[in-house]
C-alpha cells in the first residue's frame, strides 16, 4: 500500500511583507505627487497674526494671482506670467462669467511693495472691487485677510 504524502503544517501567522511593500510604495506616490497640487506659483507668504481663511481661494476656478520676490506677477489659472499693465483685460475676461469677483492675491513677504501696489492698482483700475490678500498664520496655518 502506498503512503500518502503529509500535508505541511498550517502557518497562522501573518504575512506582512506584502503589505509593507504596498504601503512603501503609496508613501512614495504621495510624497512625489503632493507638492504638485499646490496651486500657483510657490512664495513665501507673509506671517500674520489674526488672518481670515479664504477657502474660496482653493477652487480650481479661482482668479489667483501670484507675486515672487523679484516683482514677477503669475495669473492662474494656467501660472501665466503676466506684466502687470495687462492685468487689467486679462482679469476681465476671466471674470466674465463669474458669480464670485474676487481675486485673490499672494506676494512674497520679500516682495518690493512697489510691486504689490503696481498689480492692486491695475486691478481697481479693470474694475475689480474685492480683493483677498494671501496669508500665513504664524502658527503656520494658511488663511488670508480679505479687502
Amino acid at each position: 500500500m502506498a503512503k500518502l504524502p503529509k500535508a505541511p503544517p498550517v502557518v497562522s501567522e501573518i504575512n506582512v511583507t506584502p503589505m509593507v511593500d504596498v504601503m512603501l510604495v503609496l508613501l512614495i506616490i504621495f510624497m512625489v505627487i503632493t507638492p504638485m497640487l499646490s496651486k500657483g506659483v510657490n512664495v513665501n507668504l507673509v506671517k500674520t497674526h489674526n488672518d481670515i481663511k479664504m477657502q474660496e481661494a482653493d477652487k480650481e476656478d479661482a482668479v489667483l494671482i501670484a507675486i515672487t520676490r523679484d516683482g514677477k506677477a503669475f495669473l492662474s489659472p494656467g501660472n501665466v506670467l503676466i506684466q502687470p499693465d495687462q492685468l487689467a483685460s486679462k482679469v476681465k475676461d476671466l471674470q466674465q462669467n463669474r458669480s464670485d469677483k474676487t481675486v485673490y492675491i499672494k506676494a512674497d513677504a520679500r516682495a518690493r511693495f512697489a510691486s504689490v501696489t503696481d498689480v492692486i492698482d491695475n486691478l481697481r483700475t479693470s474694475g475689480v472691487d474685492q480683493l483677498g490678500l494671501i496669508t500665513e498664520n504664524i502658527q503656520g496655518k494658511k488663511g488670508g485677510l480679505g479687502l
